[in-house]
């Protein structure tokens, strides 16, 4: 790779992390509207990378490419939301029933006992590091099933839930719920207790889901509050020059 293609990958991938964050934090609002040419000019940087960090955030699900019109924040949606999480659920409890029935030992469940089976106060309490962690959780479970496809298809899921869920990690009551919550749902499927282990995660992820709601309705109105404030700064400077 030339030197000059190099730095323009690096830029790319710098642009993509700062409009993720400002989707993440709602500083790009979900439904906004924006030109390549307008974050171009704001991070002062050609188009070029801004697109290529566009198009990875649009294969992540957070951006939508409007024809002729520029680009738009993924309007916020919480019936598709809804409907993730509902197949997100239909196939962990499909897993941890496979699980449960397999004739083997269950040793491919062991990196995830060694981490969420501790004492408390060996447990984490950074909220993105635990957010990271828990996707690996759910996601081993499938694995661990040993269905491709099944696996294949909750990575899908994690990664259009991911703008949501990691919200839930931001509060440390969340983080102790998740800790005794998961190590819940290991000792049933270790102990093959499949209705039990399935309750539980099915319970597990329904208090998430409830969570990351209440948290996403108000960092929203938090958001359109701020930007109506400065909407009317920028009102009164203009009057006032």
């Amino acid at each position: 790779m030339s030197r000059a293609a190099k730095k323009t990958e690096n830029l790319a991938e710098r642009i993509y992390l700062q409009l993720k964050q400002d989707i993440f934090d709602f500083r790009l609002m979900p439904g906004d509207r924006f030109s390549e040419n307008e974050i171009a000019e704001r991070m002062g940087v050609s188009r070029t990378p801004v697109r290529e960090a566009l198009f990875r955030l649009q294969r992540e699900f957070y951006v939508d490419v409007l024809y002729r019109s520029g680009w738009q924040v993924k309007p916020f949606d919480f019936k598709y939301f809804e409907e993730l999480y509902d197949v997100r659920t239909i196939l962990e409890c499909a897993a941890v029933r496979k699980l449960c029935e397999q004739g083997t030992e269950l040793s491919n469940l062991d990196d995830l006992v060694a981490l969420w089976c501790v004492p408390e106060e060996e447990r984490l309490d950074h909220g993105p590091t635990v957010s990271a962690m828990d996707e690996r959780f759910h996601e081993q479970l499938v694995e661990a099933a040993g269905n491709k496809e099944m696996a294949r298809i909750h990575q899908d899921l994690t990664e259009r839930l991911r703008i949501i869920r990691r919200l839930d990690f931001t509060k440390p009551p969340r983080l102790e719920a998740t800790y005794n919550e998961h190590q819940a749902v290991l000792e049933a499927i270790l102990h093959r207790r499949v209705e039990q282990a399935q309750i539980l995660l099915r319970a597990h992820i329904e208090e998430s889901r409830n969570e990351v709601r209440k948290i996403t309705v108000h960092m929203l109105h938090e958001a359109n509050a701020r930007s109506q404030l400065q909407a009317v700064d920028n009102s009164k400077g203009t009057s006032e020059g």
